[in-house]
């Protein structure tokens, strides 16, 4: 039995920190991390990305702050991306057959990723791959000797598979593909470790069955991280709803308002997924809200500024809070507001979606349904609404983005 030295139990326990190991937990953890200062090998840190959209969102980077962990002790970061899985899409936890990317659109999607990560994490010192340049090499033979490590049974325990072909919903053959292709990619780059989110579970243990069948004497660990709620605090954060979903590239007015709408119950959970809080202020912080001691409204607005001033530096924190203070807490309006020049008869949801106030007309009618559309301060409640006015008036939608609308 291998002695574990207690530096790297305690680095161990550390990187451990809401994620989970596996499979040996902890202590097969710190037995790598050992074993890696022993022989002076950097252990290579896997991540793969499908470029599916051309933005990250705060989820996104629950699994980046724990690549920076791994970086600060001096282990190799590889950055993968997913040329040729995201032209099949993963399927992981969808009820239904994943559309496929062209490759120009990969291509695309790719551009801004490393730019928005290295707000977080050192890209400059991370070994950058795509997977396009061994799987799109694949033999047909190769193929069917990397498919043929996996039988159908062991794809069908997967939850989502399972519950889609007992529903009669289409499984395409090429699905199966997906956590194929994700686990050779650990062959190919040799992965000591694979992060990945806690819907990753099926397809990183995967890898380690496909890296012992390619022979790989000690094959990866697997630290899976939970998947961040959006800003209504039940649907993990997407792209998919815009209106819950806090952005890289948002302006620092932006995030700091959407930071500001999360429920008080996920004020501790941000913290503790998104910044450096330490275990006891955490404790702290619960415990003042179970008592009553501090007002909620107070923590989230440092959890706001922490996390702004992290993507926007602190002048851009304290102009996005001291804008926020104006124009919820005292009612104001916004000293930069847009002035926007219309003609009477203009549909008040084309208009939202025109101003970019919306992605969609059905968001849209979700934000007058709940009275989050106003103009001059009364709220607009009929869907057919059109804009009609004599002198100029202020529209608001949602409590931070505000037009004057003028002729």
């Amino acid at each position: 039995m291998v002695e574990i030295r207690q530096e790297f139990i305690e680095q161990a326990s550390y990187i451990a920190r809401n994620a989970e190991v596996l499979p040996g937990g902890i202590e097969e953890l710190a037995i790598k991390l050992q074993h890696s200062a022993d022989t002076n090998t950097p252990l290579r840190i896997k991540l793969g990305m499908d470029p599916t959209r051309p933005d990250l969102h705060l989820g996104h980077t629950v699994v980046m702050r724990k690549l920076k962990e791994f970086q600060k002790f001096g282990h190799k970061i590889v950055l993968l991306v997913g040329g040729a899985t995201a032209m099949i899409g993963d399927p992981s936890g969808k009820s239904e057959t994943r559309p496929a990317l062209t490759k120009e659109q990969v291509e695309e999607n790719a551009k801004t990723y490393f730019e928005q990560m290295s707000k977080v994490l050192d890209v400059s010192q991370a070994e950058v791959v795509n997977n396009a340049d061994w799987l799109h090499k694949m033999s047909f033979t190769e193929l069917l000797a990397l498919a043929g490590k996996v039988t159908v049974a062991q794809m069908m325990t997967r939850d989502d598979f399972a519950k889609r072909y007992a529903e009669g919903k289409p499984i395409s053959i090429v699905e199966f593909y997906y956590p194929l292709m994700q686990a050779y990619d650990s062959v190919a780059i040799d992965a000591d470790i694979e992060l990945g989110g806690t819907d990753q579970r099926f397809n990183t243990l995967l890898g380690r069955d496909i890296q012992s069948a390619y022979g790989k004497k000690y094959p990866q660990l697997v630290v899976l991280l939970p998947l961040l709620e959006g800003t209504d605090g039940v649907v993990k954060m997407s792209k998919t709803y815009p209106e819950h979903c806090i952005s890289l590239t948002d302006s620092a007015k932006d995030m700091f308002g959407k930071l500001m709408s999360i429920p008080d119950n996920m004020i501790t959970r941000y913290f503790s997924l998104l910044t450096d809080t330490s275990k006891e202020d955490l404790e702290k912080y619960d415990a003042q809200i179970a008592d009553g001691s501090i007002n909620p409204r107070n923590l989230k607005m440092q959890l706001a500024h922490t996390i702004t001033e992290e993507y926007h530096g602190k002048d851009g924190a304290d102009k996005a809070q001291e804008d926020f203070i104006n124009v919820v807490s005292n009612k104001g309006i916004p000293d930069d507001i847009q002035e926007v020049k219309i003609e009477n008869g203009k549909s008040m949801l084309d208009l939202l979606v025109e101003l970019n106030f919306v992605a969609s007309k059905g968001e849209a009618k979700r934000l007058i349904q709940g009275g989050g559309v106003k103009i001059d301060g009364e709220k607009i409640a009929d869907m057919g609404y059109t804009v009609s006015f004599e002198e100029s008036v202020v529209l608001q939608a949602g409590k931070r983005k505000f037009a004057k609308l003028v002729h």
